[in-house]
């Protein structure tokens, strides 16, 4: 242990903390818990870390340094002012000694990660620490350091916001224990205690939030990103800067404050234009509702969006609506006024130019209304799949929770750029695809269909974009066109909303050199629930619930492995709009309690992951046993990965129910379903009793399957029609 410097340490922490309140306005969140053993943990963005750490710590802790940094000549003054043990993490005598020093009862600091992060987020945890909490038992006291990654002292270079003097917070967390897991040798137990402090450390760093309100975060963007920044296009191709949105945001949303009054719900009928973000984002700005209308579900499911939402007001565009040949469906819409952007124009005179210039643009967060993070921000409506569209309150807290939930769980920094082709109707096109590369300073170029199966990998490739989000469905269409260096700039291929089938990830390997992470959502969660990442991938799971999110299994009779998966955390719904009360929020309800979401899918989670099994509504009660519909389709899929296949059922007085597979491979038999069964080891209860053949299988705007017609088929489908299994 190296020896203490003749300056008092008192005297250096009192100067620590001076500079550091003075230069970069440092604050505390949070005290420290009291422990006789106490391992403190942090993130590392700067080289700065350790004297935050040391100057606003009311202890004398012993600092871990590793080896390599501890040879490094300019640490070798600042060392002298700090208790410290040089280590190597990898070395089991170190361990031994860490072990020892903290049963003996000295407080101690590491940063887990072993260096200073390159990503702007968390990167992997050693081992070495974590093995030494699971084996003393002591209190870990998770810290989370922001704000130093944006200064000179950071790693961050190239297209990262610098600042010289940064904002800094540190908080701090309550102390967790990290028990020994259980596992066949020294080794395992290393590696699952360290995914243990990983996922500490991630959920620090997600309760380390702002809690706000969307605009607001939005400008907290601007200011740090830089209102110069170019941050969005679309098909005009033509890049908007931040300075840009701001002015149009400003502007829309004192247009619609015209027809409106604050809290009323106003439909949006628009497709993924840059227009279409300034009008949410004024909307938000100016305190009104955005209840956006999926102009592909047809007209009695828009009707029914607007009657339980009360809107009273749809904006839309006029070259949107005749290009898009929605005219017809528009006219028929009752009870609501159809207002067009192109009109407003004109709306805007000349007092509101002046109020634009010379007041909104110049002070923005002066004119903005203010709204409580728990007000509602955005009306989305479930797809009907499973039964009637229900209108899905979300609010600016729980979109911004998942926004940050995301964030904790992959390194999104501002030198990613993102494909955004899913329809802004979709809660994963709204917080994935616009709102979270918005607010974490990440490009994002709009595209206003996922169909264009063509075009998406040409604009990937040349926009040079490195995050895409799709639906397994989309995703195996753009990699069957796509040349095979279409997708070179991609870092993160995410798909959601569907099972992702194995001939997809396959092919993505094969042909782009690229693995897909599978997550899991629903638009009540804002929508992510879980998620695979670089950091926790398992293949088969849809990966690990995001930091801040409670779950319980409920059991299901019939079910023998796993059970409906309930969920509660800040980003889950303040309710939903149903047709028996319009307008009334009913926040959500489970068998666990308020707050609680019953997501409906039969999971099993095992180390942290969680794995599908079906919806509970997608079971069919076959000869007294519960057979998943999903597993129906997976057999499908394994006799004939090429074609599109989708698993139905209908009563029958003999049988309980009969097993439809709608199919369009004419080719698929009987014979060939039951050499998939033997191959998986399924049961044989899940062959279809028929087999019907389509040109094309029915599917909804967002991707998924539309099973509530495919039901109606099953039932109305006459005996002539029938292709016998």
């Amino acid at each position: 242990m190296s020896s203490w410097s003749a300056i008092p340490g008192e005297i250096v922490a009192f100067t620590a903390r001076l500079l550091l309140r003075l230069f970069y306005r440092a604050k505390v969140v949070g005290t420290l818990p009291k422990s006789d053993r106490m391992l403190i943990i942090s993130n590392h963005q700067s080289f700065l870390d350790g004297v935050i750490i040391g100057a606003f710590l009311d202890l004398s802790p012993t600092y871990l340094i590793h080896s390599t940094i501890a040879s490094r000549w300019y640490f070798k003054l600042p060392l002298k002012f700090l208790r410290h043990k040089v280590v190597d993490t990898n070395n089991p005598l170190a361990i031994k000694a860490l072990v020892a020093l903290v049963e003996e009862g000295h407080p101690v600091v590491i940063f887990p990660e072993g260096r200073i992060s390159q990503t702007g987020s968390l990167m992997k945890i050693y081992d070495g620490p974590a093995f030494v909490a699971a084996k003393t038992g002591c209190m870990v006291v998770p810290l989370n350091i922001n704000g130093p990654i944006y200064s000179p002292f950071s790693r961050m270079k190239g297209d990262f916001p610098q600042k010289t003097f940064p904002h800094i917070t540190l908080t701090i967390h309550p102390g967790v224990v990290i028990p020994m897991p259980e596992g066949r040798t020294a080794k395992i137990r290393r590696r699952l205690a360290s995914e243990e402090m990983r996922r500490v450390l991630q959920r620090a760093a997600f309760e380390s939030r702002k809690r706000t309100h969307i605009y607001d975060a939005f400008l907290d963007a601007v200011e740090l990103q830089g209102k110069d920044r170019d941050i969005l296009e679309d098909m005009t191709a033509k890049p908007v800067t931040y300075a840009t949105i701001i002015k149009g945001s400003l502007a829309l949303g004192r247009i619609v404050s015209k027809f409106s009054k604050e809290g009323e719900n106003v439909g949006v009928l628009m497709p993924n234009v840059n227009a279409t973000v300034y009008l949410l984002l004024g909307m938000f700005a100016m305190r009104r509702i955005p209840a956006m209308l999926n102009f592909t579900s047809g007209l009695d499911a828009m009707q029914n969006a607007c009657r339980i939402s009360q809107v009273k007001t749809i904006v839309t565009s006029r070259a949107f609506v005749e290009k898009a040949k929605l005219g017809d469906l528009v006219q028929q819409l009752a009870s609501v006024k159809v207002v067009y952007l192109e009109d407003l124009k004109a709306q805007f005179g000349l007092a509101d130019k002046l109020w634009l210039i010379l007041w909104a643009l110049r002070r923005p967060r002066r004119v903005m209304k203010k709204s409580r993070p728990e007000d509602p921000a955005v009306i989305l409506f479930t797809s009907g799949s499973e039964g009637m569209p229900k209108g899905v309150v979300l609010s600016h807290g729980s979109i911004l929770a998942n926004a940050a939930q995301a964030s904790s769980a992959f390194s999104f920094s501002s030198k990613e750029k993102f494909m955004s082709a899913l329809p802004l109707f979709h809660a994963f096109g709204l917080t994935a695809g616009m709102l979270l590369p918005l607010l974490y300073g990440c490009r994002v170029f709009l595209y206003p269909s996922p169909l264009h199966y063509r075009a998406i990998p040409e604009i990937i490739y040349d926009r040079d974009c490195s995050v895409l989000f799709a639906t397994n469905t989309f995703l195996s269409k753009y990699a069957q066109v796509a040349h095979p260096y279409d997708f070179y700039s991609i870092k993160y291929l995410v798909v959601g909303a569907e099972k992702l089938t194995e001939d997809v990830q396959r092919l993505c390997m094969e042909k782009f050199g690229l693995r897909v992470f599978e997550g899991y959502g629903a638009t009540e969660c804002s929508p992510v629930i879980a998620v695979n990442t670089p950091l926790a991938t398992r293949s088969g799971s849809v990966g690990e619930l995001l930091p801040g999110m409670e779950y319980k299994i409920a059991p299901v009779e019939g079910v023998d492995t796993g059970g409906v998966l309930h969920v509660r955390g800040d980003n889950v719904m303040l309710g939903y709009l149903k047709h028996d009360q319009p307008g009334v929020i009913q926040p959500p309800q489970s068998e666990y309690g308020s707050g609680w979401y019953n997501t409906g899918d039969v999971v099993t989670i095992s180390e942290g992951f969680v794995k599908l099994q079906a919806r509970l509504k997608r079971f069919a009660k076959v000869a007294g046993e519960m057979v998943s519909l999903e597993l129906v389709e997976r057999i499908a899929v394994t006799a004939h990965p090429q074609s599109l296949h989708a698993a139905s059922s209908y009563k029958d007085s003999r049988r309980g129910e009969v097993i439809i597979l709608f199919t369009q491979d004419k080719n698929l038999k009987r014979d060939t379903l039951q050499a998939a069964q033997r191959e998986m080891g399924a049961p044989e209860l899940a062959i279809p009793r028929k087999i019907i053949y389509l040109d094309r299988i029915p599917m909804l705007g967002n991707g998924k399957k539309d099973y509530i017609t495919l039901g109606k088929m099953a039932t109305e489908m006459s005996v002539s029609s029938e292709v016998s299994a």
